[in-house]
């Protein structure tokens, strides 16, 4: 398990956002009123313009009381009705609040066509196509929860990633996941797919499993355990996040950068922005909780939904106990395809 960072940096004319910022890739304070001090820790804008979104798989599937994708169904295993789509928006906001920003992939001032893969709500593609008119944004999904009017220059797909992409190659300028990785079963085979329709970055957000004072035996600490044991039997691996920096390099990707922002789990953090992202990021793992473990465990582990149920008193009570400083790695990888000419592998001097 990592240790935590030890320095207590001090960030001179800086604002609170841009301190939370760089706080969460180097050390967090713990607020002292806030449980016991740990020194180691320290609405869309759619616009008036737009267009309506096709679909031809509207139908959906009931388990366990949760609505699922009906198109390729049993290839994902979360849920996608209402709360959940919920629980997406929110997580995109907090993590706006906490990057200050929608990517950090360098793609420009004028991108011309961008992919998002597993939009989900389809919030990042919206406001990737707020902030870039230039751009033609494309959401991917195999569920059809978008709005149905969304900005001119955003549409979106019913489809399966990981099957075969009928895009002309060089066709996308970034394209972008977030989120993904207990969907993906072959990364590698995903991202040579990527370069050969890329032309220029490609950037994936991940979060892994909570980390810092946790102990072994935390109901939350098994909890994705459990979480992690139901998805590999499903085909599916939870900790490729770690992996996937050196799986970008092996399709071919160079420039090949990592940022790992520590998200705090609960309001123990002293900068005031990270405590609203704390406070945020737990509500978002709260209203998670059933929906992430149903389908990893009563599909791959073959609980019943009342012992999944049961499991989750514990965890929950556990989320809110304050005197355990706890936070969730959030990984930022982005790579760029090589120019024409350069062979697939080459990486340029002083890639990480």
């Amino acid at each position: 398990m990592p240790s935590l960072p030890n320095d207590s940096a001090v960030f001179v004319g800086l604002s609170e956002e841009e301190q939370a910022v760089q706080q969460t890739e180097t050390s967090t304070d713990a607020d002292s009123d806030v449980g016991m001090s740990d020194a180691g820790y320290e609405t869309d804008s759619i616009g008036t313009a737009s267009t309506s979104l096709a679909s031809s798989a509207r139908a959906y599937a009931l388990e366990n009381g949760r609505r699922y994708h009906k198109f390729r169904e049993g290839s994902y295993h979360f849920p996608n009705d209402d709360s959940e789509q919920d629980k997406e928006d929110m997580t995109h906001a907090m993590m706006v609040n906490l990057c200050q920003r929608l990517h950090f992939a360098p793609i420009g001032m004028n991108p011309q066509n961008i992919l998002d893969m597993g939009t989900g709500t389809g919030i990042w593609a919206i406001d990737m196509g707020d902030q870039y008119s230039s751009a033609n944004i494309l959401g991917v999904d195999l569920s059809p929860i978008q709005p149905t009017w969304v900005p001119p220059n955003v549409r979106f797909m019913v489809d399966d990633i990981e099957s075969p992409w009928l895009h002309p190659r060089n066709h996308f300028d970034y394209i972008h996941s977030r989120h993904t990785v207990m969907a993906i079963r072959d990364w590698l085979k995903l991202m040579r797919r990527a370069l050969s329709r890329e032309d220029g970055w490609r950037c994936k957000k991940s979060t892994t499993t909570p980390i810092a004072t946790m102990l072994p035996n935390d109901p939350v600490a098994q909890y994705w355990g459990l979480v992690r044991d139901g998805l590999a039997s499903l085909g599916v691996d939870f900790d490729a996040t770690l992996l996937l920096a050196d799986m970008m390099r092996d399709a071919g990707f160079i420039n090949v950068t990592t940022r790992i922002f520590h998200i705090p789990i609960g309001r123990w953090p002293k900068n005031k922005v990270l405590k609203m992202v704390g406070l945020s990021w737990r509500a978002i793992l709260l209203d998670g909780a059933q929906p992430i473990a149903l389908g990893p465990l009563t599909r791959g582990l073959k609980w019943s939904r009342e012992a999944v149920e049961m499991l989750l008193v514990e965890v929950r009570e556990a989320y809110m106990d304050e005197w355990v400083h706890s936070y969730m790695p959030l990984h930022i990888i982005y790579g760029q395809k090589p120019e024409e000419g350069i062979g697939m592998g080459t990486e340029m001097a002083g890639v990480m």
